[in-house]
């Protein structure tokens, strides 16, 4: 359009605020400015810092025009507002030492009209070094008719000379309360019917950015129209919305796995990342735990209808199982990045979440993924006893045919606690419970020896079955293991049997697998006192061969003729 009046002017610019008591969010800076005024207090040089989009420039700008009209107010003018004694420099585009200089030489000419010259510097943290130091001595010693406002959002990358001349005023990110209530009166300045939940979204996109903020507004008005719904919001600026957290949370109380696949789905299809989803989730869980107290509710920053279903859900839900949640949904957001199936990650965490279960007994206690009844042994089952503790079930190995000719009738009970883990800690309390604990496992262990097989057994049928051990290792790629088994002949002493290593190596490696060994002989040989004592035996030591030198002495002692050969051909070993 030609006509410059109709043309839109964008909600950043229309309302930026032109007098202190319009800035939204920074009372305490404002009241300060004010007060200094007032009372001739305001120092000759100031910096502001804080994030983007906060009111620094503007703050500048209106103290700026506020110096000279408290002394000359006769002589105020609408449209002039002594903006001939306002100098604004970009140092983002005027970061030289020949840009500072030629300040510097504006600065020594007094104002014609008003009592102060006004020198705001944007984005001071540009200035090369040089230029920083070319303005040293300017700031350290300021004409009496210069104010200098400098404005900045990193003040860590300004020299600690030019911090120190300088009163610092840092400003904060506005509140999600404060953006939407500003939001609203300009909604009802437009003529737009808003509603409080849409606003709160916007303001929360904004991250503490006014400016964001009325930009963000400005985008979906265009979308939405006079009508600025949530569903508009949402759809406009690509965030998830409410109600999928609410339905994922409904699905996780009813351990629907099912729905929340298919929710997940959805949410991918929509193009969402699966990373923002289960942040997301986290979110949501955090802001059902502080529902849950009338203390914390006031942390919940949501509109009134979405607070609504915060507090209605939060009242169906058991603390536990947030708690749980927060640190799985937390756990899968520090994995997502470097996970190969990131798709499955987060598949999996929601199939954890929605397989916590909590002890009748305990509500406080280790949620069992897996409830112990599920995994509960029938009467007919032919398996020996497995000590597991709660939540945790190792898989067990479907055994062979000649395995299963083998098996003797086994105790079919499945004891979840296992009574050889004693409880730890040094408090008298501690080392009662720990009295207590043997003797549940002494009791326990006699009652299981009583109840198992202890078959008589020859020497002969340990060979036989120690051998067939052996084979079975060497098939299944374990030949370290086997060679271990083979270094000599094991020896039966009543249900004992004793075996000689030459070293400890050898011991270690065996005693980290005799549990499958002697389940193995106890099962072949329907014997259930079997043990295994292994002993160190130096004879065993000196006969076993180590380097080449003592290979090739061995060989010699089988074939003397190997030393004849060595000297004819002067080999070296």
């Amino acid at each position: 359009m030609s006509d410059q009046s109709t043309r839109f002017v964008v909600s950043a610019l229309k309302y930026r605020p032109q007098v202190f008591e319009d800035v939204v969010g920074q009372s305490a800076i404002t009241s300060t400015l004010k007060n200094a005024i007032d009372q001739n207090h305001l120092a000759q040089a100031l910096l502001f810092c804080g994030p983007r989009g906060v009111g620094k420039t503007t703050c500048a700008r209106i103290l700026a025009k506020m110096i000279n009209r408290k002394n000359d107010p006769s002589e105020f003018n609408e449209n002039e507002d002594f903006a001939f004694n306002i100098f604004e420099l970009d140092a983002a585009s005027n970061n030289s030492v020949d840009d500072i200089r030629n300040l510097t030489d504006q600065i020594r000419i007094p104002p014609q009209v008003g009592e102060y010259k006004v020198y705001i510097i944007d984005e001071v943290h540009m200035l090369s070094q040089a230029a920083f130091n070319a303005f040293l001595k300017t700031l350290e010693e300021p004409p009496k008719h210069c104010i200098f406002i400098l404005a900045t959002t990193e003040k860590h990358k300004i020299i600690p000379t030019i911090l120190s001349r300088c009163q610092i005023f840092d400003f904060k990110r506005i509140t999600v309360g404060d953006v939407k209530n500003y939001l609203k009166k300009v909604a009802d300045d437009q003529g737009i019917n808003a509603s409080d939940d849409a606003l709160h979204i916007i303001a929360q996109k904004a991250d503490g950015a006014m400016r964001d903020a009325l930009s963000i507004f400005d985008r979906v008005v265009s979308f939405s129209g006079k009508e600025l719904t949530l569903q508009a919001v949402t759809e406009n600026l690509n965030v998830l919305d409410y109600d999928v957290y609410f339905k994922t949370t409904d699905a996780i109380i009813n351990h629907d796995i099912p729905s929340l696949l298919m929710t997940f789905d959805a949410v991918l299809d929509q193009g969402f990342d699966g990373q923002h989803f289960i942040r997301g989730l986290a979110s949501h869980f955090r802001d059902l735990l502080i529902c849950q107290s009338t203390a914390t509710r006031t942390l919940l920053e949501a509109g009134e209808q979405t607070k609504q279903k915060y507090l209605s859900q939060s009242k169906a839900v058991d603390q536990d199982l947030l708690l749980q949640g927060i640190d799985l949904a937390n756990s899968c957001d520090l994995k997502y990045k470097s996970s190969q199936s990131q798709r499955l990650l987060v598949e999996l965490c929601l199939m954890q979440l929605a397989s916590i279960t909590f002890s009748d007994e305990k509500k406080n206690s280790t949620p069992e993924i897996i409830p112990a009844s599920a995994v509960r042994a029938s009467s007919s089952s032919t398996e020996p006893p497995i000590y597991i503790e709660e939540a945790k079930i190792d898989a067990v190995a479907e055994p062979t045919t000649d395995e299963k000719e083998e098996q003797v009738p086994q105790l079919p009970e499945i004891i979840l606690k296992n009574p050889n883990r004693p409880p730890s800690g040094l408090s008298i309390k501690s080392i009662e419970k720990k009295k207590a604990h043997e003797l549940k496992r002494i009791e326990v262990n006699e009652v299981q020896t009583e109840s198992l097989p202890a078959m008589a057994f020859k020497e002969e049928d340990l060979f036989e079955h120690w051998n067939k051990y052996r084979l079975k290792l060497e098939e299944s790629g374990q030949h370290n293991l086997a060679s271990i088994l083979g270094i000599s002949e094991p020896k039966l002493e009543n249900c004992t049997i004793h075996l000689s290593l030459p070293n400890t190596t050898n011991k270690r490696e065996l005693m980290r697998e005799q549990g499958s060994l002697l389940k193995y002989l106890h099962q072949a040989l329907q014997n259930y006192t079997i043990e295994l004592a292994i002993e160190i035996n130096e004879e065993t030591v000196k006969s076993f061969v180590y380097t080449d030198a003592e290979k090739f002495e061995k060989l010699k002692e089988k074939n003397p003729a190997l030393e004849q050969l060595r000297q004819t051909f002067q080999l070296d070993l």
